[in-house]
């Protein structure tokens, strides 16, 4: 008898202590979305940072510290050409001024690694994808537009931050890196690079 007591008063206790450490790690699941400040570098196409964008990832953690999720995102950047004169291959010209566009929609996977549990959560994440793109040139008569795809792949490093007691709602930033592979011999795109960052709310 003294022996069932004692296997059940350890089983007790061991439920107990590990309730008491999830209760203490937190929510394992997260949700991080909102606006989005984006700049494409690295090509001539549309050099242009402007905040066309927007973003939302979720994820659990594995563990007290690692995640794994999911995210999408989208952004626009715009750059106007004044008015020149274009000469082609037939020796045909045009004089117009023109708006050139890179739209982008990457998504994918993540794996985050937060730094501390606490209310502030300083994190870095690698997130894996893929992302479709649409490049197009506005003139007064007609639209040049190219879609393509390709793989994605974008560093992050962030931190959300829980100020409010007895509940789950904070904010989100972080910046980013990012490169996809997608292609436009046409424009002479061999990749699209951008740098950004993001300004959210977290649940």
């Amino acid at each position: 008898m003294k022996k069932i007591i004692c296997i059940l008063t350890a089983v007790a206790a061991f439920v107990f202590f590990a309730a008491e450490a999830d209760a203490q790690m937190g929510k394992r699941d997260y949700i991080n979305g909102g606006w989005q400040f984006n700049g494409t570098v690295g090509n001539t196409f549309a050099k242009s940072a402007q905040g066309f964008g927007a973003y939302i990832e979720g994820g659990y953690y594995l563990t007290p510290m690692v995640a794994i999720g999911g995210f999408a995102s989208f952004n626009t950047n715009n750059e106007y050409h004044p008015k020149q004169t274009y000469t082609f291959s037939d020796k045909s010209a045009l004089t117009t001024d023109l708006d050139r566009s890179i739209y982008q929609v990457p998504f994918g996977s993540t794996v985050r690694v937060r730094f501390m549990r606490s209310e502030f959560q300083p994190y870095v994440e690698a997130k894996v994808g893929t992302e479709f793109s649409t490049q197009s040139t506005y003139m007064s008569t007609f639209v040049n537009r190219h879609d393509n795809w390709g793989f994605y792949i974008s560093p992050e490093v962030g931190f959300t931050y829980f100020p409010f007691e007895k509940t789950d709602f904070g904010f989100h930033v972080a910046v980013f890196y990012s490169y996809a592979t997608n292609r436009n011999d046409s424009y002479d795109i061999k990749g699209i690079n951008n740098l950004g960052f993001k300004l959210g709310i977290a649940f």
